[in-house]
C-alpha cells in the first residue's frame, strides 16, 4: 500500500484490540520515528504500553477503548513551527501505520506531562498524541456510534481552496487529499490558495491546534500533488 492509497483508506479508529503490535511492524514504526526526528528536530516517541497513562489524558479518554500504545508528538517549545511539524510528521506516521494495517487516531487537547511515560525535557512540549494499535477490520457498533458523534461532515472540495484561474488536475488531487485528512481537534480549518500561479496553504486562526491541522493538510497535499511546502502559515508550495 502506498501513502496515497493510505490517505484514501485511513479512518480514525478509537477501539483497539488487546494485543501488542507485531514486532516487524513495531520496528518499521520506530525506524520511521527515528528518520522523522532526524530531519525535523522533533523528539517524537513511541510509548509501547501507555494504557494507564492514557486514562489521565482528559475528556477524550471516554471515547476510546483498548488503548495500549501511542505516539507522543514532542518538540522544542521554542520552535516557531512546532505544532505544524507535529501535525506534518504525525500524519506521515499515521500513513505509515495505515500501510501496516494498524489503526490510529490523533488526540488533541491538554495533557498532564506527569502522566505521560515519555521523556520530556524542561524545554519541550507534548503537543498531541496519536493512538496506534491493532484493530478489527471494520469498526464495531460502539465505535461506529462514537464516530458518528465525533465525525465532522466532509468539507466540500470547492470550500477547501480558492483560485483566480482554472486549476490543474494535480492541484485538485492535492485538495482531495486535504479533504481526506484527519484533524487534531475534529475541524478542517485549512485552505489552499492558487493565485498568480503560486500555491500556498493557510489557516485564518493561528492557534496551536489549527497550526497542527495545517501540517497534517500539507503532508497530504504534498503526497498527492508531488512537491513540498515551506513551513509557516501561507507557506508556498513548490512542485517536484
Amino acid at each position: 500500500m502506498t501513502f496515497l492509497e493510505a490517505i484514501e483508506k485511513r479512518i480514525s479508529r478509537r477501539s483497539y484490540l488487546d494485543t501488542p503490535i507485531d514486532t516487524e511492524k513495531l520496528i518499521k514504526i520506530k525506524e520511521a520515528i527515528d528518520k522523522y526526528n532526524a530531519v525535523s528536530g522533533l523528539s517524537i516517541q513511541f510509548v509501547e504500553d501507555g494504557s494507564r497513562a492514557f486514562q489521565g489524558f482528559g475528556k477524550s479518554y471516554g471515547m476510546f477503548s483498548g488503548v495500549r500504545s501511542f505516539i507522543a508528538l514532542v518538540g522544542k517549545t521554542s520552535d516557531p513551527d512546532l505544532y505544524e511539524k507535529a501535525g506534518y510528521y504525525g500524519e506521515l506516521l499515521v500513513l505509515e501505520a495505515t500501510t501496516l494495517r494498524l489503526g490510529t487516531c490523533f488526540v488533541g487537547g491538554t495533557y498532564d506531562k506527569q502522566r505521560c511515560p515519555c521523556s520530556l525535557m524542561d524545554d519541550e512540549t507534548l503537543t498531541c498524541v496519536v493512538t496506534i494499535g491493532n484493530v478489527e477490520d471494520t469498526p464495531g457498533y460502539k465505535e461506529r456510534m462514537i464516530r458518528r458523534m465525533t465525525h465532522i461532515r466532509k468539507v466540500r472540495l470547492d470550500n477547501l481552496y480558492e483560485a483566480d484561474q482554472e486549476v490543474p488536475s494535480w492541484f485538485l488531487d492535492g485538495v482531495r487529499a486535504v479533504q481526506a485528512a484527519p484533524s487534531a481537534v475534529n475541524r478542517h480549518p485549512v485552505k489552499i490558495s492558487y493565485k498568480s500561479g503560486k500555491i500556498a496553504a493557510y489557516v485564518d486562526n493561528t492557534k496551536d491546534s489549527d497550526l497542527m491541522d495545517l501540517g497534517i493538510a500539507k503532508a497530504n497535499f504534498e503526497i498527492a500533488a508531488g512537491g513540498r511546502f515551506e513551513y509557516g502559515n501561507h507557506g508556498e508550495f513548490t512542485r517536484s
